[in-house]
């Protein structure tokens, strides 16, 4: 009996298709009163080695506080030929936004969708730049889930965040 309630345990963490069950990061649909006390709390972005299945390459915008991961979204930034391209040279060469760190503005409306400014605090002739809901992007960070970008406004907002770092 003992053996049976165990190996029913593994298959209920397991999940039915014998693969883990990823649980969700505590942040992941946008800010809540107890994850909002404390300070520490950075956003930033980074290419993955994965690929959306178009062959774009698969970025993660994150949010931690110190170590503790809070939440993650997946996001884009160039087009997939241009992931070596010179990412300090503007205009139109749709490239990755370039590594380094930017002043982030709160969320604006843009059309029916939202902005976030991004200010290089390095040179570059890049102009322009910025977080919106997009895909494929071509230069800015693109996030293609609605909910997400919703998620990530709310974190903005409320957690008085204005920094963005573009790790790799």
């Amino acid at each position: 009996m003992m053996l049976r309630k165990v190996l029913i345990a593994g298959l209920i963490l397991l999940g039915c298709s014998g693969s883990v069950v990823a649980q969700p990061l505590p942040g992941q649909q946008g800010p809540t009163a107890k994850l909002l006390e404390g300070s520490g709390l950075r956003l930033s972005t980074r290419r993955t080695e994965e690929r959306f299945p178009d062959g774009n390459q698969l970025w993660k915008v994150e949010l931690h506080r110190g170590e503790q991961l809070l939440a993650s979204w997946d996001a884009a930034s160039g087009i997939a030929e241009r992931q070596t391209a010179d990412r300090l040279w503007s205009p139109g060469n749709a490239a990755p936004l370039p590594a380094g760190d930017y002043i982030l503005g709160p969320p604006e409306p843009w059309g029916d969708d939202l902005w976030f400014d991004l200010q290089p605090r390095f040179n570059t002739s890049r102009s322009a730049l910025g977080i919106h809901r997009c895909y494929p992007g071509t230069g800015c960070i693109c996030m293609p889930n609605r909910a997400e970008i919703e998620a990530l406004a709310a974190w903005v907002n409320r957690g008085r965040l204005s920094r963005l770092r573009v790790v790799n």
